[in-house]
């Protein structure tokens, strides 16, 4: 299985970094071998809106063949949704991949026509530009529509990521992932 981060510069680190260390978890924890997880930009670094510069593991073309791909969010998602040369570079096909996407995010799947008639949610401070997209964004964490999901809170990649290794993995993996990250003293309450 190979699942996709998209980045680009100005992304938001946490909405990154917490999907990327829970999805890789599912090889380390999971011995899941061909589980593959990769950032992937046009690039080969960008940088996150706290500074961080970052390598790239492939171009975003490579989502194209992914089973699952992650759009991440941040400021540089407002010149990226408007820009035909960069969405033509993806040939997402939702029949076949996961396709997701964290607060801002959302604003590409809208662009894509993904969202369009569906729910969705969203930051607060984009929900006027994806209801242009003919979206209804709901004020929920994560929204879940077949093969297409957004989530909205930085610590909703949580639940993004779930979303993905339930689908791909089923649930004991899901809860076998999570257990390793919830709080001491803490039950597990995430059910797919």
């Amino acid at each position: 299985m190979k699942i996709a981060i998209i980045c680009f510069d100005d992304f938001t680190d946490l909405d990154v970094f917490l999907p990327w260390d829970l999805l890789n978890r599912v090889r380390l924890v999971g011995g899941i071998a061909d589980w593959e997880v990769k950032l992937l930009g046009t690039a080969p670094t960008h940088v996150s809106m706290a500074g961080l510069r970052i390598p790239m593991h492939g171009m975003v073309e490579e989502a194209n063949t992914f089973d699952a791909i992650l759009f991440a969010s941040g400021r540089g998602v407002q010149p990226l949704f408007k820009d035909p040369a960069y969405l033509s570079r993806f040939q997402l096909t939702p029949d076949r991949q996961l396709i997701g996407s964290m607060c801002s995010g959302a604003l590409l799947l809208g662009a894509f026509g993904f969202l369009t008639g569906k729910r969705a949610t969203t930051y607060p401070t984009v929900a006027s530009q994806l209801i242009a997209f003919g979206v209804e964004v709901v004020n929920e964490s994560f929204v879940n529509n077949g093969n297409i999901s957004t989530a909205a809170g930085c610590l909703a990649g949580q639940e993004l990521s779930a979303w993905v290794i339930d689908s791909l993995m089923g649930n004991e993996m899901t809860q076998r992932v999570l257990e390793t990250v919830q709080p001491v003293g803490q039950g597990l309450e995430i059910v797919m």
